[in-house]
């Protein structure tokens, strides 16, 4: 009789753990279908025409705005190096010293011929004095007078001659003191003392670079210089400006990036513009003015040079709303029905935080912001407008 009572239990708690775990699942099932069909809120943005603020960057190398090459005029053994790389010098101040023995004592014998040449005009003079009376009292014939002021003319071209190579000795031998042409920085210095200088040398002794100012250049494509042009001649024919070939072609302030990528304090302007395009890389060459009282900027190292552009009227979406995927750009759009359509798009520039968009979208147009790793096509959207 127990047994059979135990047993009855044992069936009737089965069957209501068996009820209670069906009634589970299908409530499990029920939640989850209704999570599956739920819409997702997302926020979006709403694309519309504006004006657009554009950056192209331009690799430039900098260069001081006096940069001479300072070579030998005379050939010899280095002496002296009276400075050192990277120093600044004063116009006039020594730099080098060649040996100048050599073109001491060519000096001295030019200095030898000098005193011959003297003598023998001299000599002529006083034969031309000692001959005039004579002729004049009719004791000789003015044959002999002639003949001695001839002689005295080429004693006295003689005279010019050595004092000319005089002073060409004197050049050479203060050629042998190397001075500044300019002030500035001094560059590497490849030669040492006791090395034979030459005015052949493919290397000059050093680079002095006067970097008080200093000249980027860079190259802008084709395409980039056509935009700055035909910008100004809008600007000329809104003002009522007539074409002048001898105008500059005025360029937004530029502005410098350093090698450590930091901001340069100061912003310069494109002052020249090379007349020809080159037809090799189908680019033109610029360069760009800075100041540089501090002398950050040093001759042959590089910056990028960034440059504005204004684009008119033209469609703009927030680049965290784009997917890259290999080559291609992709954006999630809703759709009237508020379902997500998958989208590949054309971008023709960036700003700050936007990309400007040529194909692919259209004004009005609401792209999703965020949440793409949930998203398919076709998905239930719930909007969130933003502010733009």
């Amino acid at each position: 009789m127990k047994k059979t009572k135990l047993s009855i239990l044992k069936a009737t708690f089965l069957l209501i753990s068996s009820v209670s775990i069906m009634a589970s699942c299908s409530e499990s099932k029920s939640k989850e279908k209704e999570n599956t069909t739920k819409a997702m809120a997302l926020p979006v943005y709403t694309v519309e025409r504006s004006d657009a603020v554009t950056v192209k960057d331009y690799l430039g190398t900098i260069e001081g705005k006096v940069n001479v090459e300072v070579r030998p005029q005379v050939e010899g053994l280095l002496q002296e190096i009276y400075v050192d790389e990277g120093a600044y010098v004063q116009k006039g101040q020594k730099l080098f010293k060649i040996d100048p023995s050599f073109y001491q004592e060519d000096l001295n014998n030019m200095y030898a011929a000098e005193k011959v040449a003297q003598a023998k005009l001299k000599n002529a003079k006083l034969e031309v004095d000692r001959l005039r009376p004579l002729v004049e009292n009719d004791v000789i014939s003015d044959v002999r007078l002639a003949s001695a002021e001839s002689d005295y003319q080429v004693a006295k071209a003689g005279l010019d001659q050595a004092a000319a190579e005089v002073r060409s000795a004197q050049l050479s031998r203060n050629f042998t003191t190397i001075t500044a042409p300019v002030s500035g920085y001094i560059g590497r210095i490849p030669k040492r003392i006791g090395n034979l200088i030459t005015k052949g040398d493919k290397e000059p002794l050093t680079n002095l670079s006067d970097i008080q100012e200093v000249y980027i250049y860079f190259a802008m494509n084709e395409s980039d210089f056509l935009y700055f042009s035909k910008a100004q001649a809008k600007m000329d024919s809104i003002e009522g400006r007539k074409y002048d070939k001898l105008k500059r072609l005025t360029f937004p302030e530029v502005t410098l990036m350093m090698a450590d990528g930091e901001e340069y304090s100061s912003k310069g302007i494109v002052d020249a513009v090379n007349g020809q395009v080159d037809r090799t890389t189908g680019s033109i060459s610029l360069r760009a003015t800075f100041p540089n009282p501090n002398n950050i900027l040093r001759s042959g190292s590089t910056g990028t040079l960034k440059i504005a552009e204004v684009k008119k009227d033209v469609l703009q979406i927030p680049q965290i709303a784009t997917n890259e995927l290999q080559d291609k750009t992709f954006i999630y759009v809703v759709d009237k029905n508020n379902q997500a359509q998958r989208r590949n798009i054309k971008l023709n520039g960036k700003t700050k935080d936007k990309y400007i968009v040529s194909e692919g979208v259209q004004e009005g147009d609401r792209v999703i912001l965020s949440g793409f790793e949930e998203l398919t096509e076709g998905s239930e959207i719930m909007p969130i407008p933003q502010q733009k």
